[in-house]
């Protein structure tokens, strides 16, 4: 069994490796009693990079080409082994490989609401998902700080620490850039582009380069974004002053279908007095919003007939009743006629 092991370090070893395995970023290639012979092929494909490790210390990288190792191609090496025209044979070191190929369609998102100031909204807590790219540009790098002397290094080992890192500085972007939610939604190519930027130089100090981030999607919890739905509809309405009056007569029409009516809402007389008097308050002619005001005389036919169907739809949501809805129709149809 000797003799074997010692005609078998007498031929020209060939080292390569075919990646057979999806998502393998590092691999240690298994050389015999991790000796290499003087003269040995070494073949890194497109895609790849070999580096060679000689007892614990970082030599020689390589980029794509088939190498004849020797004193030649192993610069590095000679000089940490004091090697002068003698190469000894054979000499123990590791060859690892690398997969440079873009690690594609890398989930991201924020497991929970991120909680934010906003500048128009206030306190606000945000949701945000999307994918990424990368790819490993700097195996000494990438050997030093991560993979290390493991056979097999996958890119799920490494998805964990990739993604909780975007998560934190998609949070401190959030909190810096002082942009608004709404502007952030509204410009999500913008947004991912800048947190790009951000995170590049953390996947640099792993020896990563990152590709591509893509976001595609910011959102509100839906509790926060029914509020949101409802101050668009205020918008809609033309007048975002009144959006507090607006919760006010909303709330009219729900505490009526109780069997106590507005007292018995859960807030007794004294609330239901104040709700009335805030109703009351809203629905004054001063406080009407505009799109619900009678039309002046120089309106055309068209926009009178708009204002209509918006006055239908306060009496739809309670703010008007059906006689003051009533009221207001007969005297546009009167203008129109």
């Amino acid at each position: 069994m000797a003799l074997m092991d010692f005609l078998k370090k007498q031929f020209i070893d060939v080292i390569h490796w075919t990646e057979d395995q999806n998502g393998v970023l590092a691999h240690r290639y298994p050389t015999q009693d991790f000796e290499i012979q003087n003269g040995a092929k070494l073949t890194v494909r497109e895609s790849q990079m070999a580096l060679l490790v000689d007892e614990g210390q970082v030599a020689d990288v390589f980029a794509p080409g088939l190498y004849t190792l020797d004193t030649e191609t192993l610069p590095v090496l000679t000089n940490l082994k004091n090697w002068d025209k003698f190469f000894a044979s054979p000499f123990k070191s590791e060859v690892y490989f690398f997969s440079t190929r873009q690690q594609l369609d890398r989930k991201w998102g924020t497991p929970n609401p991120i909680t934010i100031r906003d500048k128009e909204f206030g306190i606000v807590r945000l949701r945000a998902f999307g994918n990424y790219c990368y790819h490993v540009a700097d195996p000494k790098k990438f050997y030093l700080n991560v993979s290390g002397s493991r056979e097999d290094f996958t890119s799920e080992e490494m998805e964990g620490q990739l993604r909780n890192t975007l998560i934190g500085s998609l949070s401190d972007l959030f909190a810096e850039s002082g942009v608004s939610f709404i502007d952030m939604a509204a410009n999500q190519e913008e947004f991912g582009a800048a947190l790009k930027q951000k995170l590049s130089p953390v996947f640099e100090s792993y020896g990563l380069a990152l590709d591509a981030l893509v976001v595609q999607n910011v959102s509100l919890p839906e509790e926060l974004q029914k509020v949101l739905d409802t101050r668009i509809s205020m918008n809609v309405l033309g007048d975002m002053d009144r959006y507090t009056q607006y919760q006010v007569a909303t709330s009219i029409p729900l505490a009526a279908q109780n069997a106590g009516g507005l007292a018995g809402a859960g807030a007794g007389l004294g609330a239901g007095l104040g709700i009335g008097q805030a109703f009351a308050q809203a629905m004054s002619p001063a406080a009407l919003p505009k799109a619900a005001a009678v039309p002046s005389p120089t309106e055309s036919a068209e926009e009178m007939m708009v204002t209509l169907d918006r006055l239908h739809g306060l009496m739809t949501k309670g703010i008007l009743s059906q006689e003051e809805f009533e009221a207001k129709k007969a005297e546009l149809l009167k203008k129109i006629g």
